[in-house]
């Protein structure tokens, strides 16, 4: 016997970033809601992602600035530092929020359900032996960490296996070129791990322009992070030294006490019988969608890390809420646009950008781009011996100058951007940030000032 359809109007699978904004706004609006996860509340970003990363992040800036102690005056004496302490009060953070989180559920009135969800018809979700049906049902499982198939890889610990260390590693190594591996290298390094960071290539974050590439590959070499390029991994072994690394060209590297893989993260599709709902799936396990975030069976939905693009936390949520208003707030045109999206990656300085690299706009408009430049040494480190640069590039088009693009490195990167985003977005022009009027001494200035 199936379930009644009219007990919910709304079934999300997933209790990360995106269905929970999406959980949560149609509730507002009065929609009766089950939310459906097998874990805790808060899913990957919550979990093991964004919060507990930026906290790590904290703690290896607070470590980097400490060392520029003595150049304000301080006579510092840090007797080491205490890694379990660290983890465990993020962990009490972090399962605060997860309580903070099930009590706005039930605020709301949202029917939370924990166990892993099934499709056992079309619009029909199986979990611990009941089934929910609905008119719409939403799927916002995310994804989860690749471990290559090579020999020995078991051997390795992914970003979800880094989270849960209580003793920070003497030597790892990273594998990888994205956000994860750049971060987490970072992290390691900063609080006195001696890391090699491993890349296929010659550069880090390729996707992102080059100054950022550039500063970013600056950033970890003068942190101590040795740079092993052109290094693809064949296989993994362990010895009485530690883990060893073999490269495809016959290289070698090692020994480590740790090896965390940071290759990119799959769709979370596999155990949910999506062929049985009639949802379609690309050749990664990706849920395809439509720009209104519709699958291939009607009635159902797909939204963030699932759909195998802009995999980003803030991108999730603003689907999520986006869609809620459109289903259930009333605003029938409201929908996610995937263009503009600001992105921080948190390395050593940090870096972000928004727009279009200097290369898209470029293959894009050709001679109708103009980039202006800036590279300076901050003013936190004028009186320091060491002298690492900022950098700040604006992308823009056309004879009114239109900034298409934003890319940032150095302190306080991750914060200024924010605001230049929304310039961007709203399509201001160079004169428009010409005649704004400089905050004086900041590294944003440089912003405003460009020639």
């Amino acid at each position: 016997m199936l379930p009644r359809m009219d007990q919910f109007d709304l079934i999300v699978v997933g209790a990360g970033s995106g269905g929970l904004a999406a959980a949560q706004r149609a509730a507002e609006y009065g929609a009766r809601v089950a939310l459906l996860e097998s874990g805790r509340l808060g899913g990957t970003c919550v979990n093991r992602g964004c919060v507990p990363k930026k906290i790590m992040w904290h703690a290896a800036e607070l470590a980097r600035e400490l060392g520029h102690g003595g150049d304000y005056g301080f006579d510092l004496n840090v007797n080491g530092h205490d890694f379990g302490e660290l983890v465990s009060r993020r962990e009490r953070y972090i399962r605060r929020l997860n309580g903070i989180y099930a009590s706005n559920l039930e605020r709301r009135g949202v029917h939370s359900v924990s166990g892993h969800a099934a499709f056992s018809a079309p619009r029909v979700l199986s979990v611990n032996g009941e089934d929910y049906s609905a008119e719409r049902i939403l799927i916002a499982t995310g994804g989860s960490p690749i471990v290559p198939a090579i020999p020995g890889a078991e051997l390795g610990i992914t970003s979800d296996g880094f989270f849960e260390l209580e003793r920070r590693p003497a030597s790892a190594a990273v594998v990888g070129a994205g956000y994860i591996a750049v971060e987490l290298a970072g992290i390691l390094r900063g609080l006195g791990t001696e890391v090699t960071l491993h890349l296929r290539r010659d550069s880090v974050l390729r996707s992102f322009d080059e100054i950022l590439q550039q500063a970013c590959m600056e950033g970890l070499a003068g942190s101590g992070v040795r740079i092993a390029t052109g290094f693809v991994p064949a296989a993994v072994e362990q010895d009485a030294e530690g883990l060893r690394l073999t490269a495809v060209s016959g290289e070698r590297s090692g020994p480590f006490d740790a090896l965390v893989w940071a290759v990119g993260r799959r769709p979370l599709t596999a155990g949910l019988n999506l062929d049985l709902a009639g949802v379609q799936c690309d050749g990664r396990g990706a849920i395809e969608v439509d720009e209104w975030q519709e699958t291939t069976a009607p009635g159902v939905f797909a939204l963030g890390d699932v759909t195998g693009h802009h995999e980003l936390t803030p991108v999730a949520i603003a689907a999520g809420r986006r869609w809620a208003d459109r289903q259930f707030g009333g605003m029938p045109e409201r929908r996610m646009e995937y263009r503009n999206i600001p992105t921080v990656v948190f390395a050593h300085p940090p870096l972000g950008a928004v727009g279009l690299t200097e290369e898209e706009a470029r293959e894009a408009h050709g001679d109708a781009v103009r980039c202006y430049r800036a590279d300076f040494v901050p003013l936190f480190y004028g009186i320091s011996d060491s002298k690492p640069k900022a950098r700040m590039k604006l992308v823009t088009v056309g004879e009114e100058e239109r900034v298409v693009g934003c890319h940032l490195a150095g302190p306080g990167a991750d914060e200024m951007l924010q605001g230049f985003a929304v310039a961007i977005r709203m399509g201001a022009c160079k004169s428009d940030l010409d005649d704004t009027v400089a905050i004086h001494p900041t590294a944003a200035e440089e912003l405003v000032t460009m020639r």
